[in-house]
């Protein structure tokens, strides 16, 4: 299958970055393939419990290890029990419903698991502490999740044959894993922060089984502050999905770079939860100073720039869920209308 060096989907696109409210399957694939016509994606629904959430899903995912619930979280175990069977069993229904909504459809599809660092510092081993702490763990748990995330793409192609499938990588805990801020058990100390080379040779890992399965680089997600978009663009990702009510100005000059580069920014400028919006143009008018700001041209603006909320929607309601998306899907046209 052929490489290629960037997302490319037309201007004015918009997506919405994962999680829906409620727990039926069919209600959210019917309300995000309505919405968003250019780029729907594969919802999760965390209110139905353990193994819907994004940790337990993607702990499914992983090939010759398993996970289970403990009350601290998730927690690496021998063999797969009920947590494992329950998460995989959530997902396929996902997949049922998003097949029967995207019949015949022909276009790009994200999907999404979480990334091989905010795994490791999400998932326990048998002592209690995280994955993270053990640099042997930490390349078991990379080499697994690469392996689980090559059959999901292939799943996922097999059910819509149709789509250009794009992953997603969640990785929220990414800059604390960079900065040494991830907790240990007791809560008393932080791991060790992990080499920056490190941290992108597991990533570059999976935006190459990323390449091999659909063809396009994955794109990474993370509502953290500090997003590490340099890091991001060395290891080849071809779009970063962040919060823009967290950006500051010292990120702007890794943007501009990654921008350049080719790498396609989602920005996040939606709010996640129920509140007042403000029309789709005022929504996005930070995005439109940000590119004056760097000198970038206008006319790159709407096929650089994908507009999503600025995280997932399981804390919205149903309706607001609705509605968030339907305005993303204006705002994205209003850039692409007016870029200036």
């Amino acid at each position: 299958m052929s490489e290629k060096n960037e997302l490319s989907w037309g201007p004015g696109v918009a997506t919405g970055v994962g999680s829906m409210p409620g727990g039926d399957a069919r209600e959210a694939a019917r309300t995000v393939t309505g919405s968003l016509e250019t780029l729907p994606y594969l919802p999760e629904l965390p209110d139905r419990g353990p193994g819907a959430d994004m940790i337990g899903r993607t702990a499914g995912m992983l090939v010759e290890l398993y996970a289970r619930v403990e009350p601290s979280g998730w927690r690496i175990g021998d063999r797969p029990g009920r947590d494992t069977k329950r998460a995989r069993s959530w997902l396929g229904e996902d997949l049922d419903a998003l097949e029967e909504f995207t019949q015949g459809y022909e276009g790009a599809l994200k999907v999404s698991a979480v990334g091989p660092w905010t795994l490791a510092a999400a998932l326990e081993l048998r002592g209690g502490e995280a994955a993270l702490g053990d640099p042997g763990a930490c390349r078991d748990l990379t080499a697994s999740l690469a392996e689980g995330v090559r059959t999901y793409l292939a799943e996922v192609r097999r059910r819509v044959p149709g789509a250009e499938v794009v992953l997603q990588l969640d990785e929220p805990s990414l800059t604390p894993v960079l900065t040494g801020h991830v907790r240990t058990a007791s809560g008393y100390r932080t791991y060790r922060a992990v080499d920056r080379a490190v941290v992108e040779g597991a990533l570059r890992e999976l935006v190459t089984v990323a390449r091999e399965a659909t063809g396009s680089a994955p794109v990474v997600h993370s509502c953290s502050p500090g997003v590490p978009f340099a890091l991001l663009r060395r290891a080849g990702v071809g779009g970063v999905s962040f919060d823009f009510s967290l950006f500051t100005e010292r990120e702007e000059g890794a943007v501009g770079e990654a921008v350049e580069a080719g790498t396609k920014l989602l920005v996040g400028v939606v709010p996640g939860v129920d509140g007042p919006l403000s029309d789709p143009a005022g929504s996005v008018m930070g995005v439109r100073t940000l590119w004056r700001r760097l000198g970038l041209s206008p006319g790159t603006l709407a096929e650089s720039v994908v507009v999503t909320p600025t995280c997932g929607l399981a804390g919205a309601s149903p309706a607001y869920a609705r509605t968030a998306l339907a305005h993303c899907v204006r705002a994205a046209r209003s850039l692409a209308d007016n870029p200036e």
